[in-house]
């Protein structure tokens, strides 16, 4: 057993809350101050799948654009890249800079260094922000943000699956596009928001890793 080093610290903007990033041997750890484990190496088989589902529904778009909130140690992101063709473009949100700068160094090569993707884009800021601002811009959204709907790193995280984040999410997505959206564990008042914001709504459970490892929740929502 490796003990953890702890290699760098960083604020999260807004709340006062601070990330913590530990190498295990060849493996790494985010972790948030005062609380548990957020993510580690060894186990993203459902951060694999968010891109997966959701992306598998894009092949008839080539020039697909797809937007990822949440860059954590950048498998989501290298699962998109895998999925989609040459002339896809993938925007991933990331609120703290120093996850960016994790992720291009040596904490990268997990996820193979899709940041280094010609097709990958960064915006350091709030996903939020992004939703806001773009109308009919995106394929697909995928949200890593978080524990899923129940904010446990930042309470701002909340306003994304409010009805009003929804409907920005909607009005961001192309016609026919996909919200998909990862979390810890199922939330049956944020499915029914999903459908009260006209969303068709599957849920598919997925395993933290491969066909082992905690159970955790994929929504895809479809923009009718």
């Amino acid at each position: 057993m490796n003990r953890p080093e702890l290699i760098d610290t960083a604020a999260i903007p807004g709340n006062g809350g601070e990330l913590r990033l530990f190498r295990e041997g060849r493996d790494f750890a985010i972790k948030i101050a005062g609380g548990g484990e957020l993510m580690h190496s060894r186990t993203h088989g459902s951060e694999d799948k968010l891109a997966e589902i959701a992306c598998a529904r894009l092949t008839g778009r080539p020039a697909a654009r797809v937007l990822i909130g949440g860059l954590g140690m950048g498998f989501t992101l290298a699962a998109a890249l895998r999925q989609l063709g040459p002339a896809a473009t993938v925007v991933v949100a990331e609120l703290v800079p120093a996850v960016v700068e994790w992720n291009r160094g040596p904490l990268g090569e997990h996820a193979g260094y899709p940041l280094n993707d010609s097709r990958a884009e960064v915006h350091v800021g709030d996903v939020a922000e992004v939703l806001k601002a773009e109308r009919d811009a995106f394929d697909a959204i995928l949200l890593d943000v978080d524990n899923g709907p129940q904010g446990l790193t930042h309470k701002g995280n909340d306003w994304l699956y409010s009805p009003a984040g929804l409907d920005a999410a909607m009005a961001t997505l192309r016609p026919g596009g996909a919200l998909a959206v990862w979390s810890a564990g199922p939330d049956p008042m944020f499915t029914l928001r999903l459908k009260k914001a006209r969303f068709l709504v599957e849920e598919v459970p997925v395993r933290a890793h491969g066909n082992k490892g905690a159970r955790h929740l994929i929504w895809l929502a479809f923009k009718r």
